[in-house]
């Protein structure tokens, strides 16, 4: 328990003299993968054993049954509109399973978006054959690394070296680089704590533009303003799991995790949310039978919203997600729908995963 204090404290020392700098960016990075963490509504901190850990929580990568593991998910993000697709392996560095190594590769973009720049002619006519397609993407490549720590090997610790690749057509384009830590440790034979911070050094991206002279002048005409070369800050954050698991009976199982998100970008809508401060906590429960089928719950995204009628109220909101597991040998199929019934008004979205463990069967349940 000393040692996971010690994570805690190495976090405050991280933050402390950036809490007055706030930037939203590589939000992306943010969504989460693997449709099962969805199911959970992302509280997979402490509970996560799979190559999705490379993710979630880079030192649970020693907790996989596996020499060999793999993973992929695509998800049609906001009802279709944008599409996020990840794909991870994670390998065994060591006889004695004390270190693993996994990477990560991650890709969220809008594609086939309308370029109509070029569509009025000199002489103010429209040309429709002029108009072209772009896409607006963001990738990110993580190598991972992970490794137990002590005789009884119930801590764990890990990390991220990540780089970051934003492009937005042929327009422009940003490159990032960061770092995140994270910890495991084994409480009990039912109890596990995770943590991780993400973007612990801080995460940079330098962006640069490439217009020409005749789209600039379209920028002019049009009131847009032309975009220059910037660099975008994106500050650490720690995000926290304690998970719970048992047996109900001689076939059912179960899981419960709770979380907490803790960042120094504060909201007025969070529900325990301050200027420079935000704790957004989240739950996640899974039901398993005959270590087969397992059937998830989550819910997050808790914020105090505008009234739509009175300005002066707010409303409680939240986003409630559920997921289906299916465990067939060395094979797991997930899938998850975020946003059952449109409680947020956000849009629904479905999302599928695939893991394959390789050269050993796996008799652990997930």
């Amino acid at each position: 328990m000393k040692k996971v204090l010690l994570f805690l404290f190495v976090y405050v020392i991280a933050i402390s003299g950036l809490l007055a700098q706030i930037k939203f960016v590589n939000e992306f990075l943010n969504v989460g993968v693997g449709a099962r963490a969805h199911g959970m509504f992302g509280s997979v901190v402490a509970s996560t054993h799979d190559a999705t850990a490379a993710y979630w929580n880079t030192a649970s990568l020693t907790q996989l049954n596996a020499p060999l593991s793999i993973s992929a998910m695509h998800a049609n993000w906001f009802g279709g509109i944008a599409n996020y697709d990840y794909f991870t392996i994670a390998k065994r560095l060591d006889k004695d399973q004390s270190s693993y190594g996994a990477i990560s590769f991650i890709r969220m973009g809008v594609d086939n978006i309308p370029n109509t720049l070029n569509i009025v002619n000199p002489d103010g006519s429209i040309d429709f054959d002029k108009v072209t397609e772009f896409s607006a993407a963001d990738y990110a490549f993580l190598l991972s690394y992970a490794r137990t720590m002590g005789a009884d090997r119930k801590f764990a610790i890990g990390g991220n070296l990540k780089v970051i690749r934003r492009v937005i057509g042929t327009f422009g384009g940003a490159w990032g680089f960061g770092a995140d830590m994270s910890m495991h440790y084994k409480a009990g034979e039912h109890l596990q704590i995770g943590g991780t911070i993400r973007d612990i050094t801080t995460t940079f991206n330098t962006w640069s533009f490439n217009l020409t002279n005749e789209e600039k002048e379209v920028f002019q005409k049009t009131g847009n303003d032309i975009p220059v070369s910037s660099t975008e800050t994106t500050l650490p954050r720690l995000i926290a799991g304690v998970s719970y698991d048992g047996a109900m009976g001689k076939n059912f199982t179960y899981l419960v995790e709770l979380d907490a998100n803790i960042s120094s970008y504060g909201t007025k809508a969070g529900v325990l949310s301050g200027k420079n401060f935000s704790l957004d906590p989240s739950m996640g429960a899974e039901i398993g039978y005959s270590k087969t089928v397992f059937l998830r719950l989550g819910i997050g995204n808790l914020q105090r919203v505008l009234n739509e009628v009175n300005a002066n109220k707010r409303d409680f909101d939240f986003q409630p997600n559920v997921g289906l597991g299916l465990l067939l040998g060395r094979l797991k199929l997930d899938y998850a729908l975020a946003n059952v019934g449109n409680v947020s008004g956000a849009q629904a979205s479905h999302i599928f995963s695939v893991s394959l463990d390789l050269s050993e069967k796996s008799s652990a349940s997930q």
